[in-house]
């Protein structure tokens, strides 16, 4: 049984993408399409550069923060509103090139903070900054709303010297609102749209942190995760995303769906660039009780796994029978991406099996309705007096009052259907809970993995990036998010190669606490392939 978000997105929502034939366009016209749109694209001479190349450039002197930062803002003027139009930036920081200007000087007087000092770093928009931006996760119920605090992971950011260039669309809410929502869109930023083809889908919930980050806005993003919202964006984004493991990193300060699934994690271009982030972003927090093994598992520095020969010797499963079959187009790279590894050193087990219960999707649903009333409800009531909603019946009864603006293509099922739910002591959800836990943990990930000696599991990420669709919302192929998220488990996925121009990524996860093992696996993979393309803007896929 395949459990990615998107088949749960069938039955329940948490926002996805789908695959429909494209419109009939021939060779001709598709080119002509293509010049057109790449006209209206200037040239930028930060496009795929990694933060290590970026730190070169400040240390040799031929950049500053400030000038690289003005760049970025300059690249999301030309792209965003006008252009292409990816409207991917709800806004950007209006200190941004002020912290800049703090970071040049503290380079200049011999204090470098570390590999991200002095670089612009975008922000979801449900990751809270007590700075001049709002944190709203793309509704208008939170317009204006502005932290008190900022969140664990803002303030890592900035004690690593990071510049927070802006918070970026996201599919609203963390895409859990409605049964029928399109993901990418919000009420404060309307529908984003995909870089490498912009009638297709960014994916979800962090679809703006995938597309700004793939356009070269900034060196790279933070998103949230409760299952397949850093991956698939990443998948459709042919970029590297990070899904931790739970506790690695805080999630204090950030809007939530479910704190048994919620995590935030690093979306790059480069796997060198995630671990980077990954690096600055994880550690222990007293305010998130969750990070308390992080203390004792974490690996410190995760770039230190980016070594040479990292597939050599490790033992990869195949879960064949569960997590491939959703897009045959994605399958065959997947299998392209095995005969590589294998090159590499690689011992692959293929297949093996990675059986889940018929009623995973739905307790998972259940689980995230109850944890959502409560974690939201306690979010909202830490916003204060001045805060336009409080809680989860008020968000309701703002949306149904300004159905125009916030329910112009979907409703507000899920919120319904969470507002419905009682305590976190009732026995429905402690039963769901328990059986999904034992179910991806114990009994799937953790028990395959000693059966067969295994580093690391190895599936598609997702089929290539859908047509949009707002008048019948999310559909398509399924995944390999949800076991790993269900379980809280780290998963890494990298680009694997294109079918027809559209982007499609390689799954790797494992067991818990293995980051550093992951991310040697996708550098020894990315280093060997070298998928990573930037985008074009086309009008349409290449048929």
């Amino acid at each position: 049984m395949s459990l990615d978000r998107r088949a749960f997105l069938k039955t329940s929502a948490l926002g996805s993408v789908a695959i429909v034939s494209a419109p009939n366009v021939t060779r001709a016209s598709a080119e002509a399409e293509r010049e057109q749109q790449g006209g209206r694209v200037p040239p930028f001479d930060l496009e795929e550069v990694s933060i290590a190349t970026l730190q070169e450039r400040m240390a040799s002197g031929a950049e500053t923060s400030r000038s690289i930062t003005e760049k970025y803002l300059a690249r999301i003027a030309a792209l965003d509103r006008q252009g292409p139009t990816l409207r991917q930036v709800l806004e950007t920081n209006p200190d941004a090139l002020a912290v800049a200007a703090e970071r040049d000087a503290e380079r200049k007087a011999g204090r470098i903070r570390g590999p991200l000092h002095g670089v612009a770093i975008l922000l979801k928009d449900n990751i809270g900054t007590a700075d001049r931006m709002t944190t709203t996760a793309g509704s208008l119920a939170l317009e204006g709303a502005i932290a008190a605090k900022d969140s664990f992971v803002a303030q890592k950011l900035r004690d690593a010297g990071a510049i927070l260039l802006g918070k970026t669309n996201m599919s609203e809410w963390a895409n859990f609102r409605s049964t029928h929502s399109t993901s990418g869109w919000s009420g404060r930023g309307g529908l984003g749209r995909n870089p490498y083809a912009l009638d297709r889908n960014t994916s979800g919930s962090s679809s703006g942190s995938g597309a700004a980050v793939a356009a070269s806005y900034a060196a790279a993003a933070i998103g949230s995760e409760t299952d397949g919202s850093i991956v698939s964006p990443a998948n459709n984004n042919c970029l590297v995303g990070i899904k931790p493991t739970l506790g690695l990193v805080s999630r204090a300060g950030i809007i939530p769906i479910a704190h048994t699934q919620d995590t935030a994690g690093p979306m790059a271009r480069t796997v060198a660039d995630a671990a980077a982030l990954l690096t600055a972003i994880a550690g222990f927090d007293p305010a998130d009780p969750a990070t308390k093994s992080a203390a004792t598992n974490m690996a410190g520095d995760y770039t230190h796994a980016l070594v040479p020969g990292g597939l050599a010797g490790a033992r990869i499963g195949v879960p064949r029978k569960s997590l491939f079959g959703g897009s045959t187009h994605a399958d065959r790279l997947i299998d392209a991406a095995l005969a590589v590894m294998k090159s590499l050193g690689a011992e692959i087990i293929d297949p093996v099996e990675l059986a889940m219960p018929d009623d995973v999707g739905k307790n998972e649903l259940e689980v995230l309705l109850f944890e959502f009333k409560t974690d939201l409800n306690a979010y909202l009531a830490s916003l204060g007096p001045n805060a336009r909603v409080k809680s989860l019946k008020e968000a309701i009864a703002f949306n149904e009052a300004n159905k125009d603006r916030e329910m112009p293509y979907f409703g507000q099922e899920l919120f319904l259907q969470a507002e419905s739910k009682g305590p976190l002591t009732s026995p429905d959800y402690i039963e769901a809970l328990g059986r999904n836990k034992q179910a991806t943990r114990e009994n799937g990930i953790d028990a395959v993995m000693v059966e067969h000696r295994l580093d690391a599991f190895v599936a598609p990420t997702s089929g290539p990036p859908s047509l949009t669709d707002l008048v019948n919302g999310d559909y398509g192929p399924n995944g390999a998010s949800s076991i790993p998220a269900i379980a809280g488990y780290p998963h890494i996925t990298v680009p694997a190669g294109f079918v027809c121009g559209l982007p499609v990524g390689i799954s790797i996860f494992g067991r818990a606490w293995s980051e550093a093992t992951l991310i040697k696996i996708a550098f020894a993979y990315e280093q060997a392939t070298k998928h990573r393309k930037p985008p074009r803007f086309l009008r349409t896929a290449e048929l």
